[in-house]
């Protein structure tokens, strides 16, 4: 699976621009601001749907245009295969934001999008993910799941969308001091059934985390799930109330990092170096790569934003080593940062060349 293009219209600093990458290493400079990051982003939309920045579409859309279009040529086992998100604006999309999503020109849920770009990104702040809050983890959860296990994916659609019903009704309850018993029954269950779906998968990832041999850093994942039933939904019950929020399921899931020292297993981001937590992060993304390949069967596409001023030049070299055989897009500031500059392609950005 290889993604031979990529072309933008008005989306963020974007106006019109077209990227071609090579089968192997492609590597994007440029000076901040210049869009290597919105870039990255646009991929990611292709592969998820969704940006990982997280944020509302209407930044993605070039200010006073209605619409940004990514469009992206892949060649997979079928052939070539287009694909196609675009954004809309209100004025564009009968008063709503929203995203529409093609596949050889063919109208398509995200449901149906997902998946025909295999990615495993790393970016700067992924290295916190040890010492950061647990959201960022979750997240790690979910990019590396919904993208290998359909089932996994559509029990996370059903589940945000129970829970975001399920709040409702919490507040509902606040405002007027009483529930609705079959109401809250319905979404219980729906809450329950993919809660359970969702803990089940990321317990067989984590175990896969664990029983894989380590190179780079050896580490033990240990998961630190909150489980979901009719029991501990009616045990919190009171507080959740008080609340206005569910405080039990996968939306309250965490793991954590345990480390051998000095005879005894230690939470990594207590008393691990910076340089430690650094490694074993490295090692984690080396592993969703090597799952997501078995998973699937193929190699995905690995997108590095800018990590060679995180990483020294030894661990760069031992990423790029371990990721032969598969495509790399990976972005700089620097041209002196790039190793091997004979081996890759190099696409160079500059602030005018991004808002043609």
């Amino acid at each position: 699976m290889i993604l031979r293009s990529i072309v933008l219209q008005h989306f963020r600093n974007y106006a019109q621009q077209k990227f071609e990458f090579d089968p192997q290493v492609t590597v994007v400079v440029g000076v901040n601001t210049a869009g290597k990051t919105n870039l990255t982003e646009a991929i990611q939309l292709l592969a998820s749907g969704r940006s990982f920045r997280g944020k509302s579409e209407k930044e993605l859309v070039q200010f006073d245009h209605d619409i940004a279009r990514v469009q992206g040529l892949v060649d997979d086992d079928t052939g070539k295969t287009k694909l196609e998100a675009i954004v809309l604006t209100p004025d564009a999309n009968s008063g709503r934001w929203g995203k529409r999503f093609l596949v050889n020109g063919v109208a398509k849920s995200r449901n149906n999008f997902v998946g025909h770009l295999p990615l495993v990104a790393f970016r700067p702040e992924e290295l916190d993910i040890v010492i950061a809050g647990p959201s960022l983890r979750r997240q790690f959860l979910d990019d590396v799941l919904e993208i290998v296990d359909r089932e996994y994916y559509f029990a996370s659609v059903a589940y945000e969308k129970a829970l975001r019903q399920r709040n409702a009704l919490l507040d509902l309850v606040q405002e007027t001091g009483r529930k609705n018993t079959e109401q809250f029954a319905y979404w219980d269950n729906l809450v329950i059934e993919n809660g359970k779906i969702i803990h089940e998968k990321r317990k067989e990832f984590i175990a896969f985390l664990n029983m894989t041999s380590k190179d780079v850093a050896q580490f033990e994942v240990v998961y630190d799930h909150s489980i979901i039933s009719k029991e501990r939904l009616a045990q919190y019950e009171a507080a959740e109330i008080a609340a206005g929020n569910t405080l039990v399921g996968p939306h309250r899931d965490d793991f954590y990092f345990l480390m051998k020292q000095k005879n005894e297993k230690r939470d990594i981001k207590l008393f691990g170096s910076r340089g430690q937590q650094r490694l074993v992060v490295l090692q984690l993304k080396l592993l969703q790569i090597q799952f997501v390949t078995e998973m699937l069967g193929i190699k995905p596409l690995l997108v590095l934003d800018d990590i060679f001023s995180e990483l020294d030049s030894k661990h760069i070299e031992l990423v790029l080593d371990k990721t032969k055989g598969q495509q790399v897009i990976l972005t700089t500031t620097h041209k002196e940062f790039i190793p091997d500059k004979k081996a890759i392609s190099v696409i160079e950005l500059n602030k005018e060349n991004a808002t043609i």
